[in-house]
């Protein structure tokens, strides 16, 4: 069996390769679908399949990982995912891949939840936002990389998604080496029996922690599943819609683990400020450059930059309000946050685009992220020093 280290690297390996098929996903079918003459609208409720799953699994996926332990419900979760991308080539039907969506969205919750619990219960408190820094820079690799097999589709139509299946695959093998673990015991007594009454209490004490990831998601559905159709209504090409999204999340390699330091020695609300401050710049300045692809690039990347931690920065901060007991509570309501910010980003943004066709995408964006920066300008600041145990 893997050593403890080892077992770190395989969990971080299946989150890369999730984030890989997440990015694929996203624009690859927004344009297959767009070229099909699907109207944004409909795209954007298409692109919510993922999300949905998310939802769907996530009020039943505590308690078999109480009674199953972590390693079970990641295999599960990453063969579901592995079989739904091999899937699509064999019937090219909206509502069918509507469906396959949903069985990813499902799938990547379940092995979502098994790794990011799996981490922060065992991460060490005072390494806390660096280890959980690397589980968000690379799932960003993985979703740097995937918007770029959309220009594969001059291959083949199927290729990117098979090739996407075996390569998760791949990693999913390395799972079988791993010797399984289960959570705190006395989670489930701690807080009562019942999951809801727990999510209600993890909800209470860590909600702006759960900002984070739904902003990330807004962001990361937005610019992945509209942008393209964005991008080519405007003038631009499938080739440079291509090279400007990873720019985004690109960038954020390389903030990810500095932010995640820096919010260890001065907080997590203040870095996250900083960061939406940042953000907001960089897509403001992008909605009245819109036309330039190479201002939409340095927006994307510096947006990245700022931004692109989001998803981490948040989860850290959850880990830091909610004592040990509530972590898999507080790990599920992070899950279904960024799901809720995913649903959100392609159906708002599609409205905006059939509804508001003069309207720059980017003023969206900015609302949001001016919102969620004033509820943390407000919001008093909270010791990561603390205990959760």
């Amino acid at each position: 069996m893997f050593s403890v280290k080892q077992r770190f690297r395989v969990l971080i390996g299946l989150v890369t390769i999730s984030g890989f098929s997440q990015g694929m996903l996203l624009p690859l079918l927004a344009v297959i679908l767009e070229q099909n003459g699907v109207s944004s609208s409909l795209n954007g409720i298409h692109a919510t399949g993922l999300y949905i799953g998310i939802l769907l699994a996530s009020p039943f996926i505590e308690k078999p990982l109480r009674s199953l332990g972590f390693k079970p419900i990641i295999m599960v979760g990453g063969l579901l995912v592995v079989t739904s991308l091999f899937l699509f080539p064999f019937w090219q039907s909206l509502w069918f891949w509507f469906a396959l969506r949903v069985a990813i969205g499902i799938g990547d919750q379940i092995l979502h939840f098994g790794t990011q619990t799996w981490i922060t219960t065992t991460a060490d408190k005072g390494s806390r936002g660096r280890s959980i820094a690397y589980y968000g820079l690379f799932f960003s690799l993985g979703f740097t990389l995937g918007p770029l097999m959309t220009n594969l589709l001059s291959v083949s139509t199927y290729f990117p998604f098979l090739l996407a299946s075996f390569l998760s695959l791949g990693v999913w093998l390395f799972m079988l080496k791993v010797g399984n673990e289960f959570p705190e015991e006395d989670y489930a007594s701690a807080h009562g029996s019942s999951s809801f009454r727990r999510f209600l209490k993890a909800a209470a004490i860590a909600w702006p922690a759960f900002l984070g990831p739904l902003c990330y998601g807004f962001l990361e559905a937005s610019l992945h599943g509209i942008f393209p159709v964005y991008g080519l209504r405007i003038g631009h090409n499938v080739q440079t819609v291509s090279f400007i999204i990873p720019a985004f999340a690109a960038a954020s390699l390389l903030s990810q683990i500095p932010l995640g330091r820096w919010s260890d020695s001065i907080g997590r609300p203040r870095v996250i400020r900083y960061a939406l401050a940042g953000g907001t710049a960089a897509f403001l300045i992008a909605s009245f450059y819109e036309s330039s692809a190479t201002v939409l690039f340095l927006c994307f990347a510096f947006a990245g930059l700022c931004v692109g931690s989001l998803f981490s920065l948040g989860i850290s901060y959850m880990t830091d309000l909610l004592p040990r007991e509530l972590l898999p509570a507080g790990n599920i309501l992070c899950g279904m946050s960024f799901s809720i910010g995913s649903i959100l980003g392609p159906f708002l943004s599609g409205i905006v685009l059939d509804i508001l066709p003069g309207l720059s995408l980017f003023f969206l964006i900015v609302g949001l992220l001016v919102f969620i920066f004033l509820v943390f300008f407000f919001k008093k600041d909270v010791s990561v020093t603390q205990d959760p145990v």
